[in-house]
């Protein structure tokens, strides 16, 4: 039986896949928030709905110091942008952490 080891290396890049999914899960709920809302597609509310879901928690963090800001009827929510850039610095702390 063959052994095999998972080196540093290996891990960091699947944490930084890691990292990379969750950059594209708020880059898309960023695309979405532009795009109206169809209730009657049960399609678009399941995607619409999984991505919130798993975009809330982290973002929810950031709405804590900074809440959406809101002018003349329209609102401007800052907390995926900075929530973006916080999930960069930390990509590039951990990976290059763990990588050799």
């Amino acid at each position: 039986m063959i052994a095999a080891a998972i080196g540093r290396e290996e891990i960091a890049s699947y944490v930084d896949a890691l990292f990379l999914v969750y950059i594209a899960l708020i880059f898309i709920r960023i695309v979405l928030s532009w795009i109206p809302r169809l209730p009657y597609n049960p399609i678009l509310r399941g995607v619409v709905d999984f991505v919130n879901e798993v975009t809330d928690p982290y973002l929810r963090q950031f709405r804590k110091v900074l809440p959406p800001l809101s002018a003349g009827g329209m609102g401007l929510d800052l907390t995926p942008i900075i929530g973006l850039i916080v999930l960069y610095i930390l990509r590039a702390v951990v990976v290059g952490v763990i990588a050799p």
